[in-house]
């Protein structure tokens, strides 16, 4: 799950819908060996996104599942570059977040390493009627932030 910025040392609004996001895409045949990998650095209140964002599956979720931390990216590119070790010895790849977020992370794996973007399989991560009233402006931030994405890329979905 990648984290989104958050000045409040607690998960923000984003962050735990994404946190839902993400833990709603492990189905019931993912199994035991699922690990959820959270992503995301330090914020301005000294806490890293992805401590916040576990803590929250944790506590209010009620997560006990496998969970890894990776705290020093401060981009996409770097939450894709700084997860990778964690992601090579895994059979299938989910990457939750609001979609066209996933969608640039999911180009920028396949930008890095496209072995492993082979094992990419759909998220949870888009429900008709979520973010109903926001959709519009969250559409064209997406928009613009994929803007650098080739047409190959923005049409790779998964």
């Amino acid at each position: 799950m990648l984290g989104y910025r958050n000045p409040q040392a607690t998960a923000n609004l984003v962050n735990r819908w994404r946190v839902r996001a993400g833990l709603r895409s492990i189905s019931a045949h993912d199994g035991r060996d699922t690990r959820v990998i959270f992503s995301g650095g330090v914020t301005s209140t000294g806490a890293a996104e992805a401590q916040l964002m576990a803590d929250y599956a944790k506590s209010v979720l009620g997560f006990g599942g496998t969970v890894f931390l990776e705290d020093r990216s401060r981009t996409t590119w770097e939450n894709v570059t700084n997860v990778i070790p964690l992601l090579e010895d895994v059979d299938r790849i989910k990457i939750a977040s609001q979609p066209a977020h996933a969608l640039k992370a999911r180009a920028y794996l396949r930008r890095q390493r496209p072995d492993l973007a082979v094992r990419l399989v759909p998220a949870d991560d888009y429900r008709p009627g979520e973010w109903l009233i926001a959709k519009p402006l969250l559409a064209l931030h997406g928009l613009w932030t994929l803007r650098r994405l080739s047409d190959a890329e923005r049409k790779g979905s998964l």
